[in-house]
């Protein structure tokens, strides 16, 4: 028997798969039934090898998203690199959308609509869940976290580990209609701006294909956003001087985007930090955002998702420590991104 709280990404595919597999399964998410919102992402090969091994329908991803043929990184002082891995893009209601119907038709236990504001925990396996004005007992054999940046699981494990600003504001955003572009479609784009004895500046990424909107995001390095960490859509008039601002290399393309734009959703970005982590316990695991979530100006979010979620599926059908496979798990991930550095710093070093 397993409780999950949280119904996105890592929460859904786990649950439908585990109940697919005869597992008891019961599911808590905050949002009402349905795909919801939500800006674009990005999945490499290896998100997609969890979507296929948790059972998830190939040809539905194939309908719902497409190949990006190449990811292509250029800075202000001409430097640049390609590779491809296997990236594909989705619109993150439309990933939402096939994860809610691989849940819903899994017999699954699904409670929508109601949050969970706080959770109390009274032993390995037994939690007090309070939901709007219910008090919820749980003594299944697992409880996993997987609700998010916010994680009122983590609260209760570990207070101190808490979201941390990544010195970034996050701008999405998508052109009310197709725009003619010069750079090279389905190729997903980032350029650098290099500011003064070298620190890093904005970065600024496109995607379009032709005869679709182009979709744009920025990351722009200042204080954070005062108030709430999401302010949810913006006009963009609010921002258009700060993106151009942020990005004076590339005026003609940045332009051509915000003129055709008429909101973006803005937030401040956040980390979990993992590095001094408590380590994984038998009955109460963190999973995907709730442990280790990361600046989505790192692309790699919804993979370690969807990994995380494989991994402890493969732990608890085979009869193995969900709890060690979440440790490795944090190693992987933590030696993910020691590589993807070291490939920065390198392309940062070129004359």
């Amino acid at each position: 028997m397993a409780t999950i709280l949280g119904g996105g990404i890592a929460g859904s595919v786990l649950a439908g798969a585990l109940a697919r597999q005869g597992s008891r399964v019961t599911l808590y998410e905050q949002q009402a039934a349905g795909p919801g919102g939500g800006a674009f992402l990005f999945i490499d090969g290896r998100g997609h090898d969890a979507l296929h091994a948790l059972g998830v329908d190939d040809a539905a991803i194939e309908a719902a998203s497409y190949a990006v043929s190449a990811l292509h990184y250029e800075d202000s002082k001409g430097r640049g690199s390609s590779m491809s891995r296997g990236h594909r893009f989705w619109m993150r209601s439309k990933l939402m959308a096939i994860l809610t119907d691989f849940v819903a038709g899994s017999g699954a236990d699904l409670r929508y609509g109601l949050p969970i504001t706080d959770i109390a925990l009274t032993g390995p396996g037994r939690a007090t869940l309070h939901r709007g004005g219910e008090n919820l007992s749980v003594t299944d054999d697992i409880l996993i976290a997987a609700d998010g940046i916010d994680s009122v699981v983590r609260a209760a494990l570990e207070p101190d580990r808490v979201p941390v600003y990544a010195n970034d504001v996050v701008l999405y955003g998508m052109t009310a209609e197709p725009v003619e572009l010069a750079s090279d479609p389905e190729v997903l784009h980032f350029f650098a701006e290099v500011g003064p004895g070298g620190a890093p500046g904005a970065t600024f990424g496109h995607i379009h294909r032709d005869g679709d909107n182009p979709m744009w995001f920025i990351r722009i390095a200042r204080e954070a956003l005062s108030g709430a960490d999401d302010l949810g859509m913006r006009p963009m008039a609010e921002w258009a001087d700060a993106v151009r601002a942020a990005a004076p290399s590339i005026p003609d393309l940045v332009t051509s985007l915000i003129d055709h734009t008429g909101e973006v959703h803005v937030s401040n970005a956040r980390n979990v930090p993992i590095d001094k982590a408590a380590a994984p316990v038998a009955h109460t695991l963190l999973i995907g955002d709730a442990d280790h979530a990361i600046s989505p100006a790192a692309g790699v979010g919804a993979r370690d998702a969807l990994e995380d979620a494989h991994a402890v599926f493969q732990a608890l059908t085979a009869g193995a420590s969900p709890a060690d496979a979440m440790a490795r798990r944090r190693i992987q991930i933590l030696d993910d991104r020691e590589r993807a550095m070291r490939g920065r710093a390198a392309i940062s070093r070129r004359p």
